[in-house]
């Protein structure tokens, strides 16, 4: 019971949605889901729930959430959910209801509008050599920024999201100037924050949680004090994006930034003096020796490896930093600017040192080599503890919920990196007839991934199928130089005159990729991890998808590595604790992207022999939805024919 209204009254086929909202329809599944949310809610306990797709669990944790009138915080692994909930389903839900309630939108620093870098970066817009491109982007910027109100940058269209010039006009928490900032009263960041902490509904992203939870030094600090209750969608990402959180990183392109700043903040102050000018040309020296200390070097080197030649310049680095920093300090009177980059140059410092000095015991320590680019970064060996530490401190309710999270029906892979043994957990299958609506094909004969012709055995096998259905499917592999190597094979095979285009990722932009994949209607469509996930694709524009292996992480990837070390030293099995159920999770995934809806239908071609041959595939085969399996190719081109019907390319073509 939820306020005087049951969720069956709610969200049955008499209830507000049914009669407010067109298709929808009462789920048995939905129902469940929406009780357990209720029931947390009301206990202030700890849920973890895995709602297959089609189960409606949006409006599963929206209504209850809304009907509690509690303050609730929803976070979102992506930017994308966090504009669908905000623009779209909130207010759906909430007028369905009769329910107004107060919802903020709350973004990183990043997507916001910095008058103060805006002015820095207008200041040094007409210095020799600055691109007319970069100075037009700025010109437009000025006037768009006479007329925002938000300050979002997604509303100046003319400019991608992914145009260097936003990071001259945002800001970052290194080196925002927080109350001391003339702009402060203007700033588009703490006006977001002030209408998140009066909203009964915020919406943030994992990344935001985290640094509320963890770090408190976006400025955030003050969202979960007062929240009622704390719920995750896509929780399936938060583990990997809290371990982020948890260890730290200095590289060349913040060094090289706080020099850039230092400098314009100098000047603006007329305090550009011969004395700050050489501080400023040493740090920048000691950051390209670093460089030239790792020059030969692997792309990523752990750190038992490096030489003693890098550790010794990342100690003169970490001096002339302070050094800097100290300077500064001095040299700072009343200008907040300059104060600023000497708390960054201090700050920078302190986590090189910090980074250097830890013992082997704390974590895995490596360094990135790429191109000008270096960087030397941490990460614990486990997050769960500091995790419900966290959780501990926070007397909310905490829900986590995506359509991965359970290997078979066991929940405690997650619930163990999340540092929630003791919270309830919740399976619910999807609604959708997936021994009715797909096949899921497992081909005969295959080689081993490790054998060099893998790929092009992938292709062969799933060729048939592409051609059968006219084109109508995703590729999908776990690495980007299969990726390569199946579009030469892929493209070859096809020939001039397939009928249907082939989409790589890399050609565009993932959203526009997508986009033309749905309005072509047939198109092949190759990629690599992005599009393993938040894909949504209805129709039989996606009818078939193929999986070149299964999705173990890569051996060098530095998380891997600390989880697997920190499995070793407590005397566990790391591959079958943590690789196999984290390949099983991201296999969920990309198999999921095929039955979106009650008339989808389709095949799922899955390549690697693994599944049949080793011990272990039994546990991704019993995770998956109930496929009915085969592994006769023309019974797979048998059922695309019978579900395309005229859509299929006829034998004569």
């Amino acid at each position: 019971m939820v306020g005087m209204l049951t969720m069956r009254e709610l969200l049955g086929q008499n209830g507000p949605l049914a009669a407010a909202l067109d298709g929808f329809r009462p789920r048995r599944e939905q129902l469940q889901m929406a009780d357990a949310v209720a029931s947390t809610l009301e206990s202030r306990g700890t849920l973890v729930v895995e709602a297959g797709t089609g189960t409606g669990k949006t409006f599963a944790y929206l209504v209850p959430a809304l009907f509690s009138g509690r303050h609730v915080i929803v976070s979102t692994g992506t930017r994308t959910l966090q504009d669908q909930l905000y623009h779209r389903d909130l207010p759906l839900v909430s007028q369905a209801l009769g329910r107004p309630v107060k919802v903020a939108l709350l973004k990183g620093r990043a997507n916001y509008l910095c008058r103060h870098r805006l002015s820095l970066s207008l200041s040094s817009a007409d210095l020799p050599g600055l691109e007319r491109a970069k100075q037009r982007a700025l010109a437009r910027i000025e006037r768009w920024s006479l007329q925002t109100d938000s300050g979002d940058i997604n509303e100046l269209e003319s400019i991608p999201d992914a145009d260097p010039i936003w990071q001259s006009v945002t800001s970052t928490r290194e080196n925002c100037l927080g109350q001391e900032c003339g702009e402060f009263r203007a700033c588009h960041v703490v006006k977001a924050r002030r209408e998140a902490q009066s909203a009964d509904i915020v919406i943030v992203n994992h990344h935001l949680l985290l640094a509320d939870m963890a770090l408190r030094e976006e400025g955030f600090g003050e969202l979960l004090p007062g929240a009622d209750a704390v719920i995750l969608d896509e929780a399936h990402q938060f583990p990997e994006v809290a371990a982020q959180f948890f260890g730290s990183r200095v590289g060349s392109r913040s060094i090289v930034s706080i020099a850039r700043d230092t400098s314009v903040e100098l000047l603006r102050a007329g305090l550009l003096e011969t004395k700050a000018r050489s501080a400023l040309e040493n740090l920048e020296q000691h950051v390209s020796a670093v460089q030239r200390a790792l020059s030969g070097l692997a792309e990523r080197t752990d750190w038992v490896a490096l030489p003693d030649s890098v550790l010794e310049s990342l100690n003169e680095l970490a001096d002339v930093l302070l050094a800097l920093g100290t300077q500064l300090e001095e040299m700072a009177a009343n200008a907040a600017g300059v104060r600023q980059c000497s708390r960054r140059a201090l700050d920078t410092a302190r986590r090189l040192v910090e980074i250097l000095q830890l013992d082997d015991a704390a974590g895995l320590r490596w360094s990135e080599n790429a191109g000008r680019n270096w960087s030397v970064e941490y990460t614990p060996f486990e997050v769960a503890e500091r995790l419900q530490a966290q959780v501990d401190a926070r007397p909310c309710a905490w829900i986590y919920t995506s359509a991965t999270l359970a290997v078979g029906d066991d929940f405690s892979h997650y619930t163990r990196r999340v540092g929630a043994l003791s919270a309830e957990t919740l399976l619910i299958p999807s609604p959708f007839d997936y021994e009715s609506q797909a096949r899921l094909y497992l081909p005969r004969n295959l080689p081993e991934p490790s054998d060099r012709g893998y790929t092009s055995a992938v292709i062969d096998a799933a060729l048939p199928l592409i051609q059968a259905a006219g084109g109508r499917a995703f590729v999908l592999f776990t690495s980007y130089r299969a990726l390569a190597e199946g579009e030469r094979l892929l493209k070859s095979a096809l020939g001039a005159d397939a009928g249907f285009p082939v989409l790589v990722q890399g050609e565009a932009p993932r959203d526009a990729l997508l986009r033309r994949f749905r309005d072509v209607g047939n198109a092949v469509l190759l990629g690599t991890g992005s599009f393993w996930e938040g894909v949504d694709v209805r129709g039989p524009a996606l009818s078939i998808v193929v999986i070149d292996k299964l999705p173990f992480a890569s051996p060098d990837d530095p998380l891997l590595k600390a989880r697997l070390e920190g499995l070793k030293r407590e005397g566990r099995n790391g591959f079958m604790e943590y690789q196999v159920p984290q390949a099983v999770l991201a296999l969920k995934q990309g198999v999921g992207r095929l039955i979106r809806d009650n008339h989808d239908f389709g095949v799922v071609m899955l390549g690697d022999p693994r599944l049949r041959n080793r011990g272990y595939g039994r546990a991704f085969l019993q995770s998956l939805p109930p496929m009915t399996v085969i592994d006769d190719g023309d019974e797979a081109v048998r059922f695309l024919q019978m579900h395309l019907g005229s859509l299929a390319p006829s034998k004569s073509a």
